[in-house]
């Protein structure tokens, strides 16, 4: 059936030239300008099997994430003894080290392989979680010195390492996905693959959060047992690349210039030139800062306010990610017809509302029965829309030619405005008159409404202006008789 699916979206693709496929102006049949000569084509074949290889290469990448960043690690760090200033670090790291994605995007630009550049940077980086195994056999050792607070200023370190490291690769390895994806397929495939990824995290996160709060030893070696397992999925992923037809950046780069020859080293700033890309990155900032405000503190609520055990948590987020994959291919072609960014700014309202609907939660039974499944359903279906349609709308204002630079803006702008807003967050939460999480999850809701106003003023191609979109979406019908007079 895998087999089929993929079939199924190559059908009548012709092989298809890099220069067709680096950009995405809004999903739908964007026409683009004349290219230049083609340096060399992807075959048919080629395409089928590095889409298979990419579908592969990210279920076995979400099991490893899934255990080194979910409510598994947070867990984990709150039975070391964590508190909200360290559950806040572990949060703003990954955003902050996005800095570093423009160094990356530079450097990928000079190597001839993407495949060896992504190895060289998530190898290592995978690899370096094998630290932390030993460190909790230790710790929950009776004979052994090493205090829990240790352990988790060392898993602290192994985060900010890796993320250094992996910062690195992450533009990289999206400009890889732009190149591989042909332009026509992008909605179908990503919602497909997106969809298999959430069904892996409906299925996998519970019963990796059971295995961890039943183990025998305890919930510390429960958590070193998966990580274990989820060190061996990661690995697992990079084999899956070998499978993705390669491409030189060097050659993609020249593909796309206006003269056979790359363009001289240096500085290039041409993106301040680009007003509808700095709309688009000034929405990004405000809406990461105002999403982050509150966004790793839900489940640090649960597992420490409302004492909730993790297994009922990893619950919930399967719950959420059962809706997400649910509604993805809904979201994707729903995008297909409106564009990315009236789908946005719709749904982007009801992401923002999401956080005061959190007031009325408790450890009571409606809440832990009715009312938090409810929420997590709403989170995963509406987050599905935004995570694709921002991720297409990024493709879409991006030029030719210039992917990995301007995601690598995109994302170090929105690293360093996240890290703010969990900075901020951590800090409020911990002041007495703040009014705890509850009251962080108010101020997050106010700011997150207020964000969707720049993206208002960003232009899509081919995207149904806003004030018409209730008539795109529900159009009228005139009555019988008017048509038959007519």
């Amino acid at each position: 059936m895998f087999r089929q699916s993929e079939d199924d979206l190559l059908v009548e693709t012709s092989p298809l030239p890099i220069q067709e496929i680096a950009e995405d102006r809004a999903i739908t049949e964007t026409l683009l300008p004349p290219t230049p000569k083609l340096l060399f084509k992807i075959s048919k074949p080629e395409i089928r099997t590095s889409l298979r290889a990419l579908t592969f290469e990210s279920v076995f990448a979400t099991v490893f994430y899934s255990i080194i960043g979910s409510a598994l690690l947070t867990n984990f760090l709150l039975e070391l003894g964590a508190g909200p200033v360290e559950i806040g670090l572990l949060a703003s790291i990954p955003q902050l080290v996005n800095l570093l994605q423009p160094l990356g995007a530079y450097l990928v630009d000079r190597s001839p392989s993407f495949n060896w550049f992504s190895m060289c940077i998530f190898v290592p980086s995978r690899l370096l979680w094998v630290i932390l195994v030993p460190a909790i056999w230790l710790v929950t050792s009776v004979t052994s010195n090493i205090t829990g607070d240790q352990v988790v200023l060392l898993t602290l370190g192994i985060i900010l390492v890796t993320n250094i490291i992996e910062a690195l690769g992450r533009a990289p390895f999206l400009g890889w996905t732009a190149v591989l994806v042909p332009q026509r397929l992008r909605g179908r495939y990503f919602g497909f693959r997106n969809s298999l990824v959430s069904l892996t995290n409906l299925v996998g996160v519970p019963l990796l959060g059971l295995a961890v709060s039943t183990w025998p030893g305890g919930t510390l070696q429960g958590y070193g047992v998966v990580l274990v397992l989820g060190i061996v999925f990661g690995l697992s992923s990079l084999v899956s690349q070998f499978w993705l037809t390669d491409v030189n950046p060097q050659l993609l780069k020249v593909a796309h210039s206006e003269t056979s020859q790359v363009q001289s080293g240096g500085i290039d700033l041409s993106f301040l030139k680009d007003a509808n890309f700095l709309k688009f990155v000034f929405y990004i900032a405000i809406w990461c800062f105002a999403v982050n405000v509150s966004a790793p503190f839900f489940n640090l609520y649960m597992l420490d306010n409302l004492e909730i055990n993790i297994s009922i948590v990893t619950i919930y987020t399967g719950i959420s990610t059962g809706a997400n994959m649910l509604l993805l291919l809904l979201w994707g072609k729903l995008a297909d017809r409106i564009g990315n960014r009236p789908l946005l700014v719709f749904v982007g309202f009801l992401v923002g509302v999401t956080p005061l609907f959190w007031l009325g939660t408790g450890a009571d039974p409606i809440s832990l029965w009715v009312w938090l499944p409810l929420l997590h359903v709403l989170t995963g279906g509406t987050w599905a829309a935004i995570d694709l349609c921002t991720n297409n709308l990024m493709m879409g204002v991006a030029p030719l030619g210039n992917q990995s630079k301007y995601f690598a803006i995109t994302g170090a702008v929105a690293g360093v405005s996240g890290a703010i807003g969990i900075t901020a967050g951590s800090f409020l939460a911990t002041q007495a008159g703040g009014g705890g999480l509850l009251g962080l999850f108010v101020l997050s809701a106010v700011l997150r409404v207020v964000a969707l106003l720049p993206l208002v003023f960003v232009q899509e191609e081919r995207s149904v202006p806003l004030d018409r979109l209730w008539r795109v979406l529900f159009p009228a019908r005139q009555p019988t008789e008017l048509i038959e007079q007519k």
